[in-house]
Formats: structure tokens, C-alpha cells, sequence
């Protein structure tokens, strides 16, 4: 799929044709697409960096053109990590922006849907800022939707006999995984770009930068503790799983005993042998009675200590 926009004085508006200070998001391209992107200047490697998906985050830059990979996060629930990361290329080239990625983003709808009100896409260098800022924005978001993920499994948890719960902190342990990487090297992009001095034309970019920068360094404290927290629940909740099948095995052990003593007793009442008290009008009467008491005896005994 391929979109141009260009923000007019109506503002951000969808044209259909490639025009001067013109943003080119592209998602999945096809063949003619990316015949279409070719032809506009883009290397045929960088449109391949963006497309794949262990591509790192960097900046190459030259007289013509400049290109940077950044790490964006994902959510797909379908998949067995739900929370990933992919890369998205942008190419800012002579008076246009162009941004590829192989799988399409909420990131693309905010910014054409017009959220930041001095985001213009003539100005190339200060679009890039705001894909930068709002990518921060989306890994925070995404953070806060694993947080609750996983006290709603803490929950289930504290009550669990099975590993289900457990293989599931270990989806977001991997989603946590992912976003650590990738921020620490979106982290290693930005500095680099900073040094650089790419982002130095306008005072207003300078103060976007250092937001860009504060806001991913957030992103990275908060998936370490995220990650800490996660990593000493598992190691936590696997001894509450094993102490709870133990509490379960127990209390079926007691169950057990306590089911046998009145068989016992009927087992010896039923021997065909000469037995105590056969020929009184209450023997049944007693061998109940005794059956009840004995269970009664070692329901009082493992209820005291704790068995049920």
C-alpha cells in the first residue's frame, strides 16, 4: 500500500501524484511500488533494510540523501509473542520523505490523522522527529498494556496447578525481550543523529530531540523493571504451582485414608468367620457407629493439621 501526503493549508491532505515537501508512507510494497520508489531515487538495499525484520536501528547518510532504520513496536495478538518490534526505513531525499515498513502501524494513522498540529511534511527533518517521538509514545503505551496483561495472569496464577499460566508470562517475557533491544539500539541511532547535528536548523527541532531522547530513555527504564518484576514473578510463581498441587495431593491423600478406615472395618465384618457380637440385635448398628467414628477421628486430626 502506498499513500502520499502533503500537508496543505487545509492541512494534512492525501494527494495522488509525488509533489514537492511530499511524505511517501509505503507498507508492504509490491513489485510496482517499489518500481514507483526506484524510480523516485530509493536503493533498491535500503528498501530491502526496511522490509527486513532483523534489520537493526541506524543512520547512513550522503551528499543526495539521508537514511534511518528505527526499531517500531507491534502488537499482534495472534501471534505466539504478541508484542514485537519491526524496522521502519525512512528516506528523506532531495525535497521528500519517504517511509517504508513492511507491516502498517498505528504510528502512520496518528500522524496522518493530524495529531501534532506543527507537524508539516515540508519539513522533512521535523517529520522524522515526530515519527521518532511518536514511536516512543507507542512503546510506552504498549507497556502499560503488558503491565496490566500480566497482573490479570498473576491473578489466575495464585490459584494455579498448571503451566499455562506460567507459559503465558513467558510470551511477555519475550515481548520485553524485543523491546529492550530494540530500544537500546533506537537509543544508539538517536545519539548518533544528535551528534551529527542533522536536527540543528531550527531551535524547535533541537527541543524535540532531547523530548525524543527522554521519552525512549522512559521506554527503556520501564521495560528493565518490567522486565525485573517479570522475571522474579515466574521464579516466585513456579514454587506457588508446585505448593499448590502439593496442598492438592494432600488433601486427596487425606481423603483417601479417611475413605478407607470405614472399608476396613467392613472388611473385617464381612470374613465368614465366627466375629465378636454376631449374634446381638446391634451389631450392624456398631460396626456403623465404629466405621463413623474412626472416619470421624482422622477428619478431626487432618483438619487440625491442615490437610483440607
Amino acid at each position: 500500500m502506498l499513500s502520499i501526503y502533503k500537508t496543505t493549508e487545509q492541512g494534512l491532505e492525501t494527494i495522488e501524484m509525488i509533489a514537492n515537501g511530499a511524505w511517501v508512507n509505503v507498507v508492504d510494497p509490491t513489485h510496482e511500488e517499489i518500481e514507483k520508489l526506484i524510480n523516485w531515487g530509493m536503493d533498491m538495499d535500503y528498501i530491502n533494510y526496511s522490509l527486513d525484520q532483523d534489520e537493526m536501528a541506524r543512520m547512513e547518510r550522503d551528499d543526495d540523501y539521508t537514511f534511518i532504520l528505527l526499531r517500531i513496536p507491534m502488537h499482534r495478538p495472534e501471534s505466539d509473542v504478541p508484542y514485537s518490534t519491526v524496522p521502519l526505513g525512512i528516506m528523506i531525499l532531495g525535497n521528500k520523505i519517504i517511509t517504508v515498513s513492511r507491516y502498517d502501524s498505528d504510528i502512520f494513522r496518528v500522524l496522518a490523522n493530524g495529531k501534532y498540529r506543527l507537524m508539516k511534511t515540508g519539513k522533512r527533518y521535523r517529520l522524522a522527529l515526530y515519527i521518532f517521538l511518536e514511536t516512543s509514545a507507542r512503546y510506552l503505551n504498549l507497556l502499560r498494556e503488558i503491565n496490566r496483561a500480566t497482573e490479570l495472569v498473576e491473578d489466575q496464577l495464585q490459584k494455579s496447578t498448571r503451566n499455562r499460566e506460567v507459559l503465558e508470562l513467558l510470551k511477555y517475557q519475550k515481548s520485553l525481550t524485543y523491546f529492550a533491544t530494540a530500544l537500546r539500539s533506537n537509543e544508539v541511532m538517536m545519539e548518533r543523529v544528535q551528534k551529527t547535528q542533522l536536527f540543528n536548523y531550527y531551535e524547535e527541532d533541537q527541543d524535540l530531540l532531547e523530548d525524543v531522547l527522554t521519552e525512549n530513555q522512559q521506554a527503556i527504564q520501564m521495560t528493565s523493571i518490567a522486565t525485573e518484576i517479570l522475571s522474579g514473578m515466574m521464579d516466585a510463581f513456579a514454587s506457588i504451582i508446585s505448593n499448590n498441587l502439593n496442598a492438592v495431593m494432600k488433601a486427596l491423600a487425606a481423603l483417601t485414608i479417611i475413605l478407607n478406615l470405614p472399608s476396613l472395618v467392613a472388611a473385617f465384618y464381612g470374613m465368614n468367620v465366627a466375629l465378636p457380637g454376631e449374634g446381638q440385635p446391634f451389631a450392624f448398628l456398631t460396626v456403623i457407629g465404629i466405621s463413623v467414628g474412626l472416619t470421624a477421628v482422622a477428619t478431626y486430626i487432618f483438619y487440625k493439621r491442615d490437610w483440607f
